[in-house]
């Protein structure tokens, strides 16, 4: 038997399905904040490496007191629209103790899952009307954890959904109602902002979405930019939420990546990150908020300490 030090899972290896299970949003949520609150927790840049025919590979390190992970995913943009997906890749976690492998997970079921675990963290701290509705734009994957999460945790109940594909849009707000939740699809996301005040941009940052300003009890999040070429935010709306609201970022890291404020020439350095956020007791909300979430392997690492724990606890 391993003594007690020892991190020990038997079935190391999980699919989408039994990484989505290890996962459970509320348990994430939870990590995420304990993970900025750690002080064993580091982690190192991330290396981002262009490939051949427009991909990218991504490799995240980060690790703490008892595990390492290492996050291995590529992005092919060129994949939409066919049978593969435009991410993939694995989440290794290592025991630091013995440096064995102890468990690996789905990487986009971790990528889709902590962004939209991270973004709920942030509304339950920043957003002035919780309880929705929420304004997604963008269906895609990252659209269904958005909705999923938002309504397990915060339990909204109401959702309004843009997205420029139709069938998309449609198959998300069914997917809503299954759920016994509300959901309609409207064909301009920025009106929609006036009757809303949530609201998360999850696209793939091609174009700019949003550009209106949101209610004066709006929480907007943007997840979709993690490049300074890329942005779904207009420059002067977000310039127009430096001067009149909050602006806070996932992650000091954002100040290179955060494409929708680095594009409107805003002092990314100087705003509040999540972290500070998290550990402040009465953090100042002034105005609507923005939420930029950019990806750090923090969160990756923060999933796998609510994988390990709960694949053990099934075990047990």
């Amino acid at each position: 038997m391993p003594s007690d030090t020892t991190i020990y899972v038997a079935d190391r290896w999980l699919d989408s399905k039994r990484t989505a299970g290890c996962l459970q949003y509320p348990l994430l949520v939870e990590e995420l904040a304990r993970v900025l609150a750690d002080p064993t927790v580091q982690v190192p840049p991330r290396t981002v490496q262009r490939l051949p025919g427009g991909g990218t590979l991504f490799m995240m390190p980060a690790f703490d007191g008892r595990i390492a992970i290492a996050k291995l995913i590529t992005l092919t943009p060129a994949n939409a629209g066919t049978d593969r997906p435009a991410i993939q890749g694995d989440v290794l976690v290592f025991d630091v103790a013995t440096g064995e492998r102890v468990l690996v997970l789905d990487g986009p079921t971790v990528t889709a899952r902590r962004t939209a675990a991270v973004t709920v963290l942030a509304a339950q701290r920043l957003a002035h009307r919780p309880q929705g509705p929420l304004l997604i734009v963008g269906a895609g994957v990252q659209g269904h954890a958005h909705l999923e999460a938002f309504a397990e945790v915060l339990q909204i109940r109401e959702f309004v959904i843009a997205s420029r594909s139709a069938i998309s849009a449609g198959r998300l707000a069914r997917h809503a109602q299954a759920l016994g939740l509300q959901a309609r699809v409207v064909p301009d996301p920025n009106a929609a902002l006036a009757e809303c005040p949530m609201a998360v941009a999850c696209t793939p940052a091609e174009t700019i979405v949003l550009d209106a300003l949101p209610r004066q009890d709006g929480f907007l999040a943007a997840v979709g930019a993690f490049a300074p070429h890329m942005a779904e935010l207009g420059a002067s709306l977000c310039r127009q939420l430096a001067a009149q609201g909050t602006i806070v970022v996932d992650t000091p890291d954002a100040r290179h990546e955060a494409g929708d404020l680095i594009q409107a020439g805003l002092d990314v350095a100087s705003l509040a990150s999540l972290a500070e956020v998290v550990q402040s007791r009465n953090f100042p909300v002034r105005g609507p908020v923005l939420f930029k979430s950019c990806g750090w392997a923090g969160w990756d690492l923060a999933a796998a300490r609510t994988a390990l724990g709960r694949a053990k606890n099934v075990q047990d």
